[in-house]
C-alpha cells in the first residue's frame, strides 16, 4: 500500500524520532516503506515522512554499489564520520521541488539493526553513505535545505514557506 508522503511543514518531520523496543514492531510497515519509496521515484524514506513515529528507514538497492537488496536500516546511528567530503545534488521526496549541493563526509562507519534484528556495523561509502546520512537526518528532525549556505536557504526561503503553508490548509 502506498502510504502518504509528509512534506515540509508536516511537525513529524521535525521531531526527534524515538528508538523502537524491537525489529519486530516495524516489520509490518518496511513492505508499504518500499513500494512508497519507489512510487514517488525515491532511493530512500524515513519512517516519520510517512507519518511513522518508528526510529528506521529503508534505502533502495540502486544506492548500493555491493548488489544488496533494499534495506532496512532500524535504530540506525553514525559511529564515525571520515574526514573526506563531498558535495552533490540533493532532493527529498518531504521537499518537492527543490534540489540543492549538500556538503557530507564521503565515508561513514555506521551501526543499525536489520530486519532479521541482527546488529550489524558497516562502512558506507558515495551514494550510500550520502542516503544513510540524508535519512538518518530526517529522524533527527533535519531537512537537507538545514545543511545548505546561509544564501542558498534565503534563495529557497518562499519555496520553502510555500509548501508549510500547504500543510496548514
Amino acid at each position: 500500500m502506498i502510504l502518504p508522503v509528509r512534506i515540509y511543514g508536516d511537525p513529524i518531520l521535525r521531531d526527534v524520532i524515538p528508538p523502537v523496543a524491537s525489529h519486530a514492531e516495524v516489520l509490518p510497515y518496511v513492505r508499504d516503506m518500499i513500494e512508497t519509496m519507489y512510487d514517488d521515484d525515491g532511493i530512500g524514506l524515513s519512517a516519520n515522512q510517512a507519518g511513522l513515529r518508528s526510529r528506521f528507514f529503508v534505502i533502495g538497492k540502486n544506492a548500493f554499489e555491493d548488489g544488496r537488496p533494499d534495506s532496512v536500516f532500524i535504530n540506525p546511528a553514525i559511529l564515525e564520520a571520515y574526514e573526506e567530503t563531498w558535495d552533490f545534488e540533493e532532493g527529498c521526496l518531504s521537499v518537492p521541488g527543490i534540489r540543492e549541493w549538500v556538503v557530507r563526509p564521503r565515508t561513514i562507519r555506521v551501526r543499525y539493526t536489520d530486519e532479521t534484528g541482527t546488529e550489524r556495523e558497516e562502512v558506507f561509502t558515495d551514494y550510500a553513505a550520502r542516503v544513510f546520512q540524508h535519512e538518518l537526518d530526517h529522524l533527527n528532525g533535519i531537512f537537507f535545505t538545514d545543511r545548505i549556505s546561509p544564501i542558498r536557504r534565503a534563495l529557497n526561503k518562499k519555496k520553502l514557506k510555500e509548501l508549510a503553508e500547504s500543510q496548514n490548509k
